[in-house]
């Protein structure tokens, strides 16, 4: 094993069809790794961001789903006029959260 991946963290993400249209539900399930630790994350934005819990998990998860993703393929045609909004929205995320009265 590499250096790099005794630093990741390793994750299951599992969506389930919960109202399915036929007898058998949809099932979704994939892995990945992140350098950061995704319930931290999402701890703090639960805490600090403004957003209800739901949401904050929501956006939470999303950001370390997506965010790799952009910066991966930043030059993409897909991503390439998404990410000067992608990074400020970033920035203003974590200034939010940093300056929130229970991070201080």
């Amino acid at each position: 094993m590499s250096d790099k991946n005794t630093h990741e963290n390793g994750y299951r993400i599992t969506i389930e069809e919960l109202q399915p249209k036929s007898a058998i539900p949809k099932t979704i399930q994939f892995e990945f790794q992140d350098r950061e630790d995704l319930f931290n994350i999402i701890d703090n934005l639960k805490q600090n961001s403004g957003l209800e819990e739901v949401q904050a998990t929501k956006i939470g998860v999303s950001l370390r789903l997506l965010g790799p993703i952009l910066m991966a393929n930043r030059k993409h045609p897909l991503f390439i006029d998404f990410m000067p909004y992608f990074k400020n929205f970033m920035l203003l995320l974590k200034n939010t959260v940093k300056k929130s009265p229970t991070n201080k």
